[in-house]
């Protein structure tokens, strides 16, 4: 009999260059933990970024902004990252870098106010009624069509649910009996029917059936509490780059000019300013009735010296807007000449919005932290290493870069499997080293052999 290994379903993750934070690393008083949830050292910047994190959640923050500065490779990015985490998925987090403006398809302007929106979420809450159950019956009920010879058509859908507390059998329109195919709605389901719009949303497949021997990579919800008929409180999180995009769309018709749009490839265009002030309008009165909450979430703007000035007097603009998000920085700059201009301005960015910007600094590692995060990297990536090839690339960091040491560990347990090894040994260390300069070794070959170079 032949035996197959069944492959798990479940999605692999690529292991990117943040993979291994997990938050700020704080304990309950705030005060940072020197290694913890995939952060090293930057006490003080962790503790800064801890701080914005409580003014955030306490709705304080809003329309203001944070800076990131210091060398490149001491955590700046993972700081935002770590924020974004401790915030929690619900409060929506925009990560650009400032030469994203520079597009040719759309303004430099409308790309920084499209992520702007883009940050800012809308928790509406409704009150629906609704028929919730576990699916026990389903039966579409035929009819004769005398419009096209008897031929049978659906005249309505009997479905029955059932509760904890009972049951109830329901005869639906024929369109709903459509919604029920598209969500593959089966007998076992748990599902709901909205009362007014006749919207059906499966929830997934009742805990009952748990334990039969299938292969589905299904979710189980337990048996719904109370009545099948009820009062349910729905709540749904949107941006406001979501309300503008779902409006801003053309719905099609009958005409040449929809039917060609549908056709041709989809092009990036520009939200006009009109549609975002209606919308805002109706945002305001769905917070006026207490149907909705804005939630101000975190627009991450990297490399932010490659803005220049133009953007830079429209983020003046946008932060001092009500429903403003809280905007982070990064730059890894020192004096600099503002883009667009010729004047030299600390970070690269104007007197007048630097001023309005919290600092946060951060500081190179020492030899210790920079051991720890590469330990961190290692255990990440399931790499074993020898303790003497451990300290060697602690050594190579050092001299040379933190981001160069991280990357020479993939390719040195590489080349300690093609010896025949399970663990990177010092000479994989030496060998992946000589084989990959790092920029300080390369600009040196440049400069000493500088006379077999074209100018």
């Amino acid at each position: 009999m032949k035996i197959e290994e069944v492959k798990s379903t479940v999605r692999i993750q690529r292991i990117a260059a943040h993979s291994h934070v997990k938050g700020l690393g704080l304990d309950e008083n705030g005060v940072p933990i020197h290694t913890a949830a995939g952060l090293v050292g930057q006490e003080g910047a962790r503790e800064a970024a801890g701080i914005v994190v409580d003014l955030i959640k306490s709705k304080k923050m809003a329309g203001r902004a944070l800076l990131l500065a210091g060398p490149p490779g001491t955590g700046k990015t993972a700081i935002a990252l770590a924020v974004a985490h401790e915030l929690g998925n619900k409060v929506p987090f925009c990560p650009m870098v400032g030469s994203e403006v520079f597009s040719s398809e759309i303004k430099k302007t409308e790309v920084l106010m499209e992520n702007f929106r883009r940050a800012i979420g809308l928790r509406i809450r409704e009150s629906k009624e609704v028929y919730e159950g576990e699916v026990y019956e389903l039966t579409p009920v035929e009819a004769s069509n005398i419009s096209t010879s008897g031929e049978k058509i659906i005249s309505n859908v009997i479905i029955g649910l059932r509760t904890s507390k009972g049951s109830k059998q329901l005869k639906l329109d024929p369109s709903i009996y459509d919604s029920l195919q598209k969500e593959k709605v089966e007998v076992g389901d748990v599902i709901y029917i909205e009362a007014g719009s006749g919207t059906v949303k499966r929830q997934g497949r009742s805990d009952v059936y748990a334990t039969e021997f299938d292969l589905e990579t299904d979710d189980y919800v337990p048996l719904p509490k109370g009545l099948v008929h009820k009062k349910k409180d729905v709540v749904q999180d949107v941006t406001l780059h979501d309300l503008d995009v779902s409006n801003a769309r053309p719905q099609g018709g009958r005409d040449v000019i929809s039917m060609m749009g549908q056709l041709m490839k989809p092009k990036k265009t520009e939200i006009t300013d009109k549609l975002r002030v209606e919308i805002n309008r109706v945002v305001n009165k769905y917070i006026d009735q207490g149907i909705a909450e804005l939630v101000p979430g975190v627009l991450f703007i990297d490399e932010v010296h490659m803005l220049d000035l133009e953007t830079f007097t429209y983020l003046h603009k946008s932060l001092e807007s009500p429903i403003a998000p809280i905007v982070i920085f990064a730059t890894n700059r020192g004096r600099c000449t503002i883009r667009g201009t010729d004047i030299v301005a600390p970070h690269g960015i104007p007197l007048d919005l630097l001023d309005r910007l919290l600092i946060i600094r951060t500081l190179p590692y020492n030899i210790r932290d920079l051991g720890q995060i590469l330990m961190l990297r290692a255990q990440t990536e399931s790499l074993k290493i020898s303790e003497k090839a451990f300290n060697l690339l602690s050594d190579i960091g050092a001299k040379s870069t933190l981001r160069y040491a991280v990357q020479l560990l993939t390719p040195a347990y590489q080349m300690c499997k093609v010896n025949g090894k399970a663990e990177i040994t010092e000479e994989d260390i030496t060998d992946v080293h000589q084989l990959f300069l790092d920029a300080k070794r390369s600009s040196k070959f440049l400069s000493d052999n500088k006379a077999k170079y074209m100018l």
